[in-house]
Order: C-alpha cells, then structure tokens, then sequence
C-alpha cells in the first residue's frame, strides 16, 4: 500500500471525508491521532513524495508550519525527522536547531 492510501485509510481521519494534504487541520489531526503507520508514510511522503518533489517541499513547508503553531505530541520528534530529510545544499533552513549546551566550565 502507498504511503496515500495508508493516509487515506487512517482512523485519524474519521471525521473527514477525503484526504486533504493541503489542509493544516488534516495534518495536525493525523500528527496528533495518528498511528505509527499513518505516521511512517507522512513522513514517506515529505521525504520523496512519492516521486513528486514538489509534494515533498510542499509538506515538509506546511509540517514544519503545524509543529510550530499547534500543539501536537512529540514535536519535537517531527522537527528532527523533518531535518533528517532537509537538503542544506539545496540552502533550505534547518527545521530545528538546539541552543548550544553550557560548557560544564561555565557552570
């Protein structure tokens, strides 16, 4: 089964009627009720998009959007699989950065 059709398929959806990939609703409710299936082809899907690198760009852009406007589980999880999937050669920002820790000299 496509990483869509496992989309379109999902639970998380039960309150849709179609799989909307362009709706920032639709993508909080799989991130937040979501199973681990549901959420192995989302991120599929912002990868390589099944092909389509616009697709891919497109919802890596409209993910990274919901994690840093509406409270989610594991936000922080997302933010790094969206930055294992960022290319830097290509000059995309990186989803997520950490402040650096304090030097144990420092404390």
């Amino acid at each position: 089964m496509n990483a869509i059709e496992q989309l379109r398929r999902s639970p998380a959806l039960w309150n849709r009627e179609a799989l909307d990939l362009n709706s920032s609703e639709t993508l909080a409710q799989i991130l937040d009720r979501g199973s681990i299936e549901d959420w192995r082809a989302l991120y599929r899907l912002a990868q390589d998009g099944e092909g389509d690198a616009e697709l891919a760009r497109d919802l890596q852009r409209r993910l990274l959007e919901v994690l840093k406007t509406v409270p989610v589980p594991l936000p922080y999880f997302w933010l790094a699989a969206l930055e294992s999937i960022s290319d830097p050669d290509a000059g995309e920002e990186p989803a997520l950065s950490f402040p650096a820790y304090p030097s144990e000299a420092a404390l």
